[in-house]
C-alpha cells in the first residue's frame, strides 16, 4: 500500500518530485566538490547582503545583472547562510539543463513506441554533450549564471514543445533577466502568445515592464547610470581587440568538438529535407544569438566564449537528434535500397538486422571520435577543481584573518588594498561595495590616503597598513599580521 501511494505521488507530481531530487543531488555535488563561487557571484551576495541594509551601490564590478539579484535579496536574510543557497540553486538550475535537452531531443526525434529506444539514445547523447561543452561544469561548480541561462532558455523550449505556454513565457522572462542576448526570443514569443492567447496579455505586459526596471530602474537609483553594465562590459580586459565579429565565430567553433558540430550540421540537412519546422527554428535561433554576440563584439563588449553556451547548447540538442534519426531510419532504408539495388533479394528481417548494425556502428564511430577529447577534458576539469579547492582553502585563511582583525576596524583605518580576484570575497566577508576596494595608483599619487593591503603568501596572508597619517594611526594600530596554516 505504501509503495502504491509513493507511486500515485510521483505520476501525480512528477516535477515536483524531480525538483527536490535535484536538489539533493546538487547539494550532495557541492559537499563533494569543495569548491566556492568565482569573482561575480560573491558581488551578487554583496548586492543582496547591501540591499536589505538599503546600502546597494552597483559601481564597479561585477557588471549588473538581474536574474542572480532574484535570488541573491530574499537568500541575504539567511546571513552567512546565503553563499550556500545560491551555490545550491546555481548547481541545481544549471543541472535541469541536462533534463531539457534531454526532454527536446526525445521529443524531436519523434520515435513510434516500439522504437524508442531511439529517441533515448538521442535524449543521452544530447545531455552528455552539453555537460562536455568546453569549461562547462567549471561554471557549473563556480556558481556561476551563464549555464544557469542555459538551463532557462532549453527550459522555455522544452515547455512550449509541451504546450505549458506561461511556464515558457515565464522562464523566457527570466533568462532576459540574465542576458540581453535573450531579449529577441522573449519579445518574439511574446508577439507570438499575445495573438494566439489572450489570456496571457496581463502576463505579457508584466513581463514588460518589469524588465526594464530590473534592467535600468535598479542601476540608475543605485549608481552613477542606468546603463552602468553596458559601460562596463565597454571596459572589459577580455573583449576582442581585432577581427572581432569573425573571432566571436571561433569561440563558438572552439566550444565542442567537430563530430558533434556535424551531426548537428547533418540534423539541419535532415530536417531541410525533410521540412521539420521545428528543428530549423532551434538552428536559425541558435544561428540569430551568435550573430547576435558577433555584433555585440563590434560594439566593444566582450562576448566571452560563456556568453556562446546557449546556441552550443542547441548544436548538443541537435546533434542528439541526428543520432536518434541515424538509429530511427537506418534499418528501413537499408531495406528499401537492398528491394531496388540487389541481385538477390535480402530478406527484411537481415536487411532491418544490418541496418541496426549500420546505426549501431555510427553511434560506436561518434563515441569513439569523442574518446580522445573527452579524455583531455576530464584531465582539464581534475586539474581545474585541484585549483578550485587550493583557492577555497585561501578563501578560508582570508575570512580567518579577517575575523581576527576585525572588520570594522579594517575599514576604520583605511582603504583596503586587495588584488582584484579577491575584491568581491573580501567585500561579502566585510558587509562592504565592491566597488570601494578599487585602488587606482594615479588617483592615489594625487590623493593620498591610508591603505590596508592583504598579499596572499603560499599558504596564507600577509596585513599591514600604508600611508598612515597622525589622524589614522590610533584606527590602524594592531592591523599587521602575518597568518600562515
Amino acid at each position: 500500500m505504501r509503495r502504491a501511494s509513493w507511486l500515485e505521488t510521483a505520476r501525480r507530481y512528477p516535477w515536483l518530485l524531480g525538483t527536490a531530487g535535484l536538489l539533493l543531488i546538487s547539494l550532495v555535488i557541492v559537499l563533494w566538490a569543495r569548491t566556492r563561487p568565482g569573482y561575480d557571484p560573491y558581488g551578487w551576495l554583496v548586492w543582496g547582503k547591501l540591499t536589505i541594509h538599503l546600502k546597494l551601490n552597483t559601481d564597479g564590478a561585477p557588471s549588473w545583472k538581474p536574474l542572480p539579484y532574484l535570488f541573491t535579496v530574499p537568500y541575504a536574510l539567511a546571513g552567512h547562510y546565503a553563499l550556500w543557497l545560491w551555490m545550491v540553486t546555481s548547481v541545481a538550475v544549471s543541472l535541469s539543463g541536462v533534463v531539457f535537452a534531454w526532454r527536446i531531443a526525445f521529443r524531436l526525434t519523434a520515435a513510434t513506441p516500439e522504437r524508442r529506444y531511439a529517441a533515448y539514445v538521442a535524449g543521452l547523447v544530447a545531455a552528455v554533450a552539453l555537460l562536455g561543452i568546453r569549461d562547462y561544469t567549471h561554471f557549473i561548480l563556480s556558481s556561476q549564471s551563464d549555464t544557469m541561462i542555459v538551463s532557462l532558455c532549453l527550459g522555455a523550449i522544452d515547455c512550449w514543445l509541451s504546450g505549458r505556454y506561461r511556464w515558457s513565457y515565464a522562464l523566457w522572462l527570466l533568462g532576459s533577466f540574465g542576458r540581453p542576448e535573450v531579449w529577441p526570443f522573449l519579445a518574439l514569443f511574446s508577439l507570438w502568445a499575445w495573438r494566439k492567447f489572450p489570456e496571457m496579455r496581463r502576463m505579457i505586459w508584466i513581463g514588460i515592464l518589469l524588465l526594464p526596471v530590473f534592467w535600468f530602474g535598479i542601476p540608475a537609483i543605485s549608481s552613477k547610470s542606468a546603463f552602468t553594465a553596458g559601460n562596463l562590459a565597454q571596459h572589459s580586459p577580455r573583449a576582442l581587440k581585432n577581427n572581432k565579429f569573425f573571432g566571436t565565430m571561433d569561440r563558438f567553433l572552439d566550444l565542442h568538438e567537430l563530430p558533434v558540430q556535424l551531426a548537428a550540421l547533418f540534423a539541419i540537412v535532415l530536417a531541410v529535407w525533410r521540412r521539420q519546422r521545428i528543428i530549423l527554428m532551434l538552428a536559425a535561433g541558435a544561428l540569430v544569438w551568435v550573430l547576435l554576440e558577433g555584433a555585440f563584439a563590434l560594439h566593444g563588449w566582450p562576448s566571452v566564449p560563456r556568453y556562446l553556451f546557449e546556441p552550443v547548447g542547441i548544436v548538443c540538442v541537435l546533434a542528439g537528434i541526428f543520432i536518434g534519426r541515424v538509429i530511427l531510419d537506418l534499418p528501413p532504408l537499408v531495406a528499401r535500397l537492398s528491394e531496388r539495388f540487389a541481385s538477390r533479394r535480402i530478406q527484411p528481417a537481415l536487411a532491418a538486422r544490418l541496418g541496426n548494425w549500420g546505426a549501431t556502428l555510427i553511434v560506436v564511430l561518434l563515441g569513439a571520435t569523442m574518446l580522445p577529447a573527452a579524455a583531455s577534458r576530464l584531465r582539464i576539469e581534475r586539474k581545474d577543481l585541484t585549483h578550485e579547492r587550493a583557492r577555497t582553502m585561501e578563501l578560508g585563511r582570508l575570512q580567518v584573518v579577517i575575523s581576527r582583525l576585525g572588520a570594522a576596524r579594517i575599514l576604520g583605518c583605511g582603504q583596503p588594498n586587495i588584488p582584484i580576484g579577491y575584491q568581491s570575497v573580501f567585500a561579502w566577508y566585510t558587509g562592504t561595495n565592491t566597488g570601494r576596494l578599487y585602488v587606482f595608483a594615479a588617483s592615489l599619487h594625487k590623493h593620498p590616503r591610508t591603505l590596508v593591503n592583504f598579499f596572499p603568501l603560499s599558504n596564507g596572508w600577509r596585513v599591514f597598513p600604508s600611508h598612515v597619517t597622525a589622524a589614522t594611526a590610533p584606527h590602524c594600530h594592531g592591523l599587521r599580521l602575518t597568518y600562515r596554516s
